[in-house]
């Protein structure tokens, strides 16, 4: 079936045009401008009470800019909103929650040193017979409220103590307290495990019974299947077709959200295995992991898996210098080394794509350009004091091309980007250093179908080209698909490698489980 195809198909076979009654939120002939660039153009979406409604397509596709105008954030150039059939013009995310509309951002925006029951109720505090904020109350709403989603948490507990999947739990109590009638998620399960996920499920699921109508964000297929009643997708910027989830394939959803086939998700091609060039022995930090032992050699991709807590994150910082191991050795070529910070992980060879892009990867209140220029700047592009802006540029706009960074132009703050095109300037940022030894963390998370596959074509390449490259993924599939050697780990203790013949999803988690 062509994405054509399904572009001209009824969601259920039979239905005729719904009236307005028939939707809780509908939205019509949207078009949002930003300098330089169209980012909604005549875009349509509804949503009905009672189902899950996702919404698919490539980093800048449009999703995210349409649902920041549905939760009030941008106020579109033109078109309509109506929600329960009348017409409605929001003027700020209060005004959108006051209407019943609530948005849980991909990027968690709790306040750490407040209480998970401050964090919910603020400007909405309890409050006593003089005026004062009645904590005990707030206590007792918060515990109310968890007790109906199944969420095991102390209202009085600092969040900055909390995992991301507890804050993601609490941002889903946070917008439920609103008695939303609409709520939007934004990419939820991105850092939650699989017993998370199912817990989330099962809230989307009970959410979905009250008569809530979920807009659910995702780039995860098996999800969608999973969850969603129905789903729309965009395709730059614009709208290409809705359908029932049950009446397409996974291939028929990527076709109509890249306008092209994708045959192979994981390119992996032949490299030549060469000698080692890193080695990593018995490095501990005590109470984080202990005595994790690897070595790395030329045009070699090791994988890293494990469950969350598994401590691979806390292992590739300490090699790259951001923490500091309390035992063991690094020795790189055979010689041991001393790396005591990321600037002598680079004088080494190394880089290093973070897992956090907004906490530790990208300088928010930069440009496009500064960001992706600035590890490589001093070492190739500065000569007697001055910058050498035009050679920096065209190395830039060379890199931009390849991973399709889209965006206007250089000059826009890179907080102005989707999720995924922030995530491909910080793998330019790298690859503009031209590593020996490059290290990625969850480099695919948030980034589309096509997206991944060209990112994955891309590290294929430079282990052909004999870069030893390390890859930590929570993805089983890309694992799989992309490591000659996989290393398995729980709970800060190395448990196993598998090599490429013999490693599956099952030899993964027997391994990650010990």
């Amino acid at each position: 079936m062509l994405a054509t195809d399904l572009a001209d198909k009824p969601v259920a076979a039979g239905r005729s045009v719904a009236h307005s009654s028939e939707y809780l939120l509908e939205i019509e002939g949207i078009r949002k401008e930003f300098p330089g660039v169209v980012a909604l153009d005549d875009v349509q979406f509804r949503l009905r009470p009672g189902t899950v409604h996702a919404l698919m397509g490539e980093n800048g596709a449009g999703k995210s800019t349409l649902m920041k105008i549905i939760a009030g954030i941008y106020t579109p150039n033109r078109g309509t909103m109506r929600l329960r059939g009348e017409e409605i013009q929001l003027t700020s995310p209060l005004d959108a929650l006051e209407n019943g509309i609530a948005m849980i951002h991909q990027e968690l925006n709790l306040m750490n040193y407040m209480t998970i029951a401050e964090n919910i109720w603020i400007r909405r505090e309890p409050t006593n017979a003089l005026g004062f904020v009645d904590h005990k109350a707030m206590r007792d709403k918060t515990a109310d409220l968890f007790k109906r989603l199944n969420i095991k948490l102390d209202p009085e507990a600092k969040v900055e103590v909390l995992t991301v999947a507890e804050r993601q739990m609490v941002e889903i109590a946070k917008a439920v307290s609103y008695d939303s009638d609409v709520l939007i998620m934004d990419e939820p399960t991105s850092a939650l495990t699989d017993r998370e996920v199912n817990h989330l499920f099962e809230i989307v699921r009970d959410l979905r019974a009250r008569g809530i109508g979920i807009v659910y964000i995702t780039h995860k297929m098996n999800e969608l299947f999973e969850i969603a009643d129905e789903f729309s997708v965009f395709r730059d910027g614009q709208y290409v077709g809705t359908h029932a989830s049950s009446d397409v394939t996974r291939d028929d959803i990527i076709r109509m959200m890249v306008g092209r086939e994708i045959t192979d998700m994981f390119p992996k091609q032949e490299a030549k295995i060469g000698e080692i060039v890193l080695s990593v022995e018995g490095l501990s930090i005590p109470g984080t992991f202990e005595d994790v032992t690897f070595d790395v050699r030329a045009g070699e991709i090791l994988g890293m898996a494990g469950l969350v807590g598994a401590k691979r994150s806390a292992v590739v910082e300490t090699v790259f210098g951001i923490r500091s191991a309390e035992k063991g050795t690094i020795t790189i070529d055979g010689e041991q080394v001393s790396i005591s910070s990321p600037n002598d992980a680079m004088a080494h060879g190394m880089a290093f794509l973070t897992e956090d892009r907004k906490e530790t990867g990208c300088f928010l209140q930069l440009n496009i350009l500064e960001n992706m220029q600035i590890a490589v700047l001093t070492q190739k592009y500065v000569k007697a004091g001055f910058v050498q802006e035009e050679a920096v540029r065209k190395v830039c706009e060379e890199m931009k091309d390849i991973l399709r960074i889209k965006t206007p132009d250089f000059h826009e703050a890179i907080e102005n980007l989707s999720g995924g095109n922030q995530q491909k300037v910080l793998i330019a940022r790298w690859l503009l250093t031209k590593p020996r030894i490059l290290i990625l963390d969850e480099p695919t998370r948030g980034i589309d179908v096509g997206a991944k596959a060209e990112i994955h074509r891309l590290v294929s390449s430079l282990a052909a080209e004999g870069v030893a490259i390390i890859m930590v993924s929570s993805e089983m599939p890309e694992v799989l698909g992309m490591s000659d050697r996989v290393m398995v780990m729980h709970e800060g203790r190395v448990t196993g490698f598998l090599n490429r013949d013999e490693a599956d999803q099952v030899s993964v988690m027997d391994l990650a489980a010990r």
